[in-house]
């Protein structure tokens, strides 16, 4: 099993950073031919980027449009910041002084993570309007993240698994060395379906993620009428033409 699952990280990572890498590339070549910051705007570059660090961390717009949506996915994504903080001990020899911190946190991250995924789903139940354009890839999405939200709270709080043969096996691998991995039913749940979602992700909705700074309506600032915007494909047409 170790070997086995040794390989299945090794390329889940692959096609996760390469994925990634191809669809980041592709966001940063694709053109904006127009100025279309949604108002109220920004008028500098400089306030554009804070406008982006905001959307980021503070979901400001979501707030200001539905603030019972903007409550879920701030359970979501603040449990899962935690979670993904708090995992990052299994890679590290030794761990980093923030990642100590978190960890007496994990829990309660890990409870706000499955809270924000079942509020979520229950509102693509209820609501007419979103139920109605919800596709199978977006139940797959939230299942999948329940799925591991709930095996890993399981491994939490009711079948305890062995933490040091799991950091051992990954730190290891970094290692390019497989070492064994505890012999876990729960534990390979988790895992398998972690794997799975990083094989997904270069090719789901979960883009959103690299993709909110790209986007042309948020990273945009209000200055049409002080600076020309010109694409880049428009201005070499616009050079060959003079």
């Amino acid at each position: 099993m170790s070997t086995l699952f040794a390989s299945l990280f090794a390329f889940a990572t692959l096609v996760l950073v390469a994925g990634l890498a191809a669809k980041i590339w592709q966001f940063a070549r694709t053109p904006a031919p127009l100025k279309i910051p949604t108002s109220p705007a920004p008028l500098t570059r400089r306030g554009a980027a804070l406008r982006v660090a905001g959307e980021v961390a503070l979901f400001q717009s979501l707030f200001k449009s539905n603030k019972p949506l903007w409550l879920f996915a701030v359970l979501f994504h603040l449990g899962l910041a935690v979670v993904v903080a708090r995992h990052l001990r299994y890679f590290q020899d030794p761990v980093w002084l923030p990642v100590r911190l978190v960890q007496p946190f994990g829990l309660y991250g890990g409870l706000m993570m499955v809270a924000g995924l079942a509020l979520l789903t229950l509102r693509r139940m209820l609501v007419a309007r979103v139920a109605f354009v919800t596709g199978p890839s977006d139940w797959l999405m939230l299942v999948l993240l329940l799925a591991i939200g709930a095996s890993g709270l399981t491994m939490k709080a009711v079948a305890h698994t062995d933490i040091v043969g799991v950091k051992a096996f990954f730190v290891g691998l970094m290692h390019l060395q497989v070492r064994p991995l505890p012999d876990d039913p729960v534990l390979a749940v988790h895992l398998g379906l972690v794997a799975v979602l990083m094989l997904v992700f270069p090719f789901s909705k979960l883009l959103h993620a690299p993709g909110i700074f790209f986007s042309p309506t948020r990273n945009q600032a209000d200055d049409a009428r002080e600076r020309r915007h010109l694409a880049p494909w428009a201005a070499r047409l616009e050079a060959e033409g003079n």
